[in-house]
């Protein structure tokens, strides 16, 4: 069954998406509240993970970020602007809303989250306690780290004093400056300079979200570099955590994520996967996370006989 169109009130905004209901609607389900990463919309990755989601049995809740793709932005940032707390925050209004469909059960919530999201996916489920099993893929883990990737050290001095500037300009009332997510070109100026980055971005914009823009505002890569989820993993015990990593990502370091594996507490499980970031979206690398989804959210949601 497809994803019915809804809309729901998160910080002041109205968030737009998806809810897959049930396939099973004689009595309630659990329901897997999912996110798409880094200037991501809904129409990318999420409905496939969810599709096999609800295939199983569950209902999913998939929807757009505050200021992207179908979304309004939040009251206090522009579109385009990727604030992960205000992300979180949202994610937790998201949870607020499955937990009042009549069709779920508010006691069996899990969360699934990857690339960016990932990281809010630890996050969440770390301090909020609804959350009853969680699974983040490819997650960020340091985003000052990530953002040393992403930066040449020799730009950086330069970048500080464009971010200072930045915030004097917004203060003064300017508009938000705005750059490319991704370029054709690795050595343009852009947030995401990853291999495979663009041809990944750029082709599902074409063929299934069209609603994906390609900027960000520049505050965004700010806000990036002081976002730490893995500080948050040894919290998110004792829910149970299913890491799905690619040891060989350069985007989202799978090195960094092998390592935060091994601090997290028990239940946890990790499932690794070969090739780069943007791998894990399709193929055979795809039925295999998406099947590791599926079986660790069955194992810890569905009552047992």
């Amino acid at each position: 069954m497809a994803g019915e169109d809804i809309a729901f009130s998160a910080q002041n905004a109205v968030l737009r998406g998806w809810f897959y209901p049930p396939s099973d609607r004689s009595r309630t389900s659990p329901c897997i509240v999912l996110q798409t990463g880094f200037s991501g919309v809904k129409e990318m990755a999420t409905p496939d993970y969810a599709e096999v989601l609800q295939a199983a049995g569950f209902a999913c809740l998939v929807y757009d970020h505050p200021g992207f793709g179908a979304s309004d932005a939040l009251p206090q940032s522009p579109p385009q602007e990727i604030d992960p707390w205000q992300q979180v925050r949202c994610i937790q209004d998201a949870i607020s809303y499955a937990q009042s469909r009549p069709e779920v059960d508010p006691d069996r919530i899990g969360l699934w989250g990857t690339s960016f999201a990932g990281g809010h996916a630890i996050v969440v489920a770390a301090g909020d306690r609804r959350v009853k099993a969680v699974v983040t893929q490819l997650p960020l883990i340091s985003g000052s780290r990530t953002f040393d990737d992403l930066v040449p050290i020799g730009a950086r001095a330069d970048l500080e004093a464009t971010f200072a500037a930045e915030r004097r300009a917004r203060f003064a009332g300017a508009d938000p400056t705005l750059l490319p997510v991704v370029a054709a070109d690795p050595t343009a100026n852009a947030a995401l300079s990853s291999p495979g980055a663009y041809e990944y971005f750029t082709e599902l914009a074409r063929s299934s979200a069209p609603a994906w823009r390609n900027e960000v505002t520049l505050s965004s890569m700010e806000l990036l570099r002081a976002y730490e989820p893995g500080a948050w993993i040894r919290l998110v015990a004792p829910t149970p955590l299913l890491i799905v990593a690619a040891p060989g990502d350069h985007l989202a370091d799978g090195r960094q994520v092998l390592a935060a594996y091994e601090e997290a507490l028990h239940p946890k499980k990790l499932v690794s996967l070969p090739g780069g970031h943007f791998d894990q979206y399709s193929g055979t690398n795809f039925d295999r996370g998406s099947a590791a989804t599926r079986d660790w959210f069955v194992e810890h949601l569905f009552p047992t006989t």
